[in-house]
């Protein structure tokens, strides 16, 4: 049983994120048949400076060259449509852990609608910018990826309870009271539980330890020994392998490798 934890609440919002993504990219490169670039961005002459300032469009001394859209530009909505058909779907238990799970799939759609940034192409003779056209396209998932990350660390934990049209999801009295920003926004991450400790094996809440876990003693980070290692310490094993090296090509037609051997230590774990 995985716990309605932090890390639940960035894993469904990355899942989102990223289903939503997916498909408004393959659309874009014409592999979905459903859909394509989105028409309500059609080309079309330049507008006035409030509209361009809705829709994205640069401003500052670009915006003073005459603009226009083309090019394709991401059908965010199908992408979003299709998610929340396809993930959603599993959550009809209608209990706490589906809402918790329907908001942070919520998060994760809206966050690449968000994030669309808009692109410009320059055209006019010998690199003059006579004439500009802009398409709204896709960030980077690195980009959704950081952005999530952050709103992982100020997650927001809340509880169950009966309304008048059934179970909804509320702030604790006790986090209500500590501070006023504890009351989660639309796009912030929610969870239902404390998490778990992960450095100790637990099954009954899906954690496996990390007990015998592979970490590297130079590193200082993610993989290092003294993060995965909970403070245990970690054991040193050292390992002999065998492996083909000096290969060379021999007319006609066959590989030759010599057997080469090497020792190397391997950290894990206590």
């Amino acid at each position: 049983m995985f716990v309605g934890s932090r890390e639940a609440a960035f894993t469904y919002g990355i899942a989102s994120a990223g289903a939503t993504h997916a498909i408004t990219a393959a659309c874009a490169r014409g592999n979905i048949s459903l859909c394509g670039c989105d028409v309500r961005h059609k080309p079309t002459t330049r507008r006035s400076s409030y509209d361009d300032f809705e829709e994205g469009v640069p401003t500052g001394e670009e915006q003073q060259q005459p603009w226009k859209w083309g090019g394709c530009s991401a059908d965010i909505e199908f992408g979003m449509k299709f998610s929340r058909k396809f993930l959603d779907a599993r959550e009809i238990e209608g209990d706490a852990r589906s809402l918790m799970n329907l908001h942070n799939n919520r998060v994760g759609r809206r966050l690449i609608k968000n994030l669309l940034k808009t692109d410009c192409k320059c055209h006019g003779v010998s690199g003059s910018c006579v004439m500009k056209t802009c398409w709204k396209s896709l960030p980077a998932f690195r980009v959704v990826g950081d952005v999530l990350m952050k709103k992982y660390l100020k997650a927001k934990i809340v509880q169950a309870a009966k309304g008048k049209n059934g179970l909804k999801l509320i702030v604790s009295k006790k986090n209500r009271a500590v501070k006023a920003n504890n009351y989660p926004k639309r796009m912030d991450l929610i969870y239902l539980q404390a998490s778990p400790n992960y450095c100790e094996r637990n099954l009954l809440v899906g954690v496996q330890g990390t007990q015998g876990r592979v970490c590297n003693r130079t590193l200082r980070g993610l993989q290092s020994c003294d993060l995965l290692c909970c403070g245990r310490g970690y054991n040193t094993h050292q390992i002999r392998r065998t492996n083909q090296c000096r290969c060379e090509f021999k007319w006609c037609c066959q590989v030759q490798c010599d057997v080469c051997e090497e020792n190397y230590e391997e950290f894990s774990c206590k």
